[in-house]
């Protein structure tokens, strides 16, 4: 699946669990089989535990998993591992240099910013980036390194301001996601959420009723 303006980006993001053990991708790939075929999503292979080579074969085995699927692929930082596996794009941290500087060796793959405050968010958008990602909205175990949960008022200006897409991430549900696209979100993100393939395929239903309203 390819992109070219961000009025085409899905409004669903799956991110990865960060903890495959030997980047076979199991849990990434069981996901992917999941997907409804009348839901977009957008999956973020985020396992900074991995080294380049191991990597670049996760990046390889989820790109052919995702070849048959309504997916848009991004690894996590490592830029030139994306464009070696010939992903979808590049998802950057907070604290990565400047999109416009990726963008410059990169081309046409998508670019999306991990943003924590409304300057961050600001100084992303200005730089070129297709999407952005903003959290924690609510309090989730994976998200505290970053802080409190900024809650929906913070989500909202950040929204209103930039003219980007903005994916809330942080202790995401059903119940409140709607509030978070009551705020502007274009989208939502979440990384524990979709860990139990088991009650996956119903989240994945509900998400496809709440981002259609």
């Amino acid at each position: 699946m390819s992109i070219n303006t961000p009025a085409m980006l899905p409004r669903l993001c799956i991110v990865s669990s960060g903890t495959d053990p030997d980047g076979s991708g199991m849990q990434i790939r069981r996901q992917l089989r999941l997907l409804r075929p009348s839901l977009p999503c957008l999956l973020q292979i985020r396992e900074k535990h991995l080294d380049a080579a191991a990597l670049f074969r996760l990046s390889l085995a989820v790109k052919e998993e995702a070849a048959s699927r309504n997916a848009l692929i991004l690894l996590n930082e490592r830029a030139d591992i994306a464009m070696a596996a010939a992903l979808d794009g590049v998802h950057l941290r907070e604290s990565s240099c400047p999109a416009g500087k990726v963008r410059s060796f990169i081309g046409r793959m998508l670019t999306g910013k991990s943003v924590h405050s409304l300057e961050s968010a600001v100084k992303a958008a200005e730089s070129g980036v297709d999407y952005l990602i903003f959290g924690p909205v609510f309090d989730t175990p994976s998200k505290r390194q970053y802080g409190a949960p900024q809650g929906s008022d913070a989500l909202g200006a950040i929204c209103r301001t930039v003219s980007v897409p903005v994916f809330a991430i942080g202790g995401i549900t059903p119940e409140n996601a709607p509030l978070c696209l009551a705020e502007g979100a274009y989208g939502v993100a979440a990384l524990s959420l979709f860990t139990d393939t088991v009650t996956l395929p119903e989240l994945l239903e509900t998400f496809e009723k709440l981002l259609a309203s």
